[in-house]
């Protein structure tokens, strides 16, 4: 089927992982984007701008996750670095999810600082 240069370098993706890979990222980026819209909105206006800060730098973290992902796609990362991808963007979330939290300060037994 495939000769001389024109073989994948890491052979064919399965669905599945192209799927997988898709979803994480899509997941990804819309939480994301939600953090950064909430640090613009929540909890007043004008926005903090150490809310803004923390939600830029999120966003930086998805743009360097979202490189490496075409990276893997493209072959040019080896098949190795999937699970480290995976990491990244698990704590991504994890920390997408912790501004979240302060930002509409869900907390509780936490006085107000305001």
């Amino acid at each position: 089927m495939y000769d001389g240069m024109d073989k994948p370098l890491f052979g064919e993706a399965r669905p599945r992982d192209r799927y997988l890979n898709y979803f994480i990222g899509g997941a990804t980026v819309i939480l994301v984007s939600e953090t950064l819209i909430s640090s613009l909105i929540f909890p007043d206006f004008p926005p903090a701008a150490i809310n803004v800060f923390l939600a830029f730098i999120i966003a930086l973290i998805c743009v360097s996750e979202l490189t490496l992902i075409y990276w893997y796609r493209q072959g040019d990362v080896d098949p190795k670095f999937r699970k480290m991808i995976y990491f990244n963007s698990f704590t991504t979330v994890l920390l997408c999810i912790c501004a979240n939290v302060y930002f509409h300060k869900k907390w509780t037994n936490c006085p107000d600082n305001s």
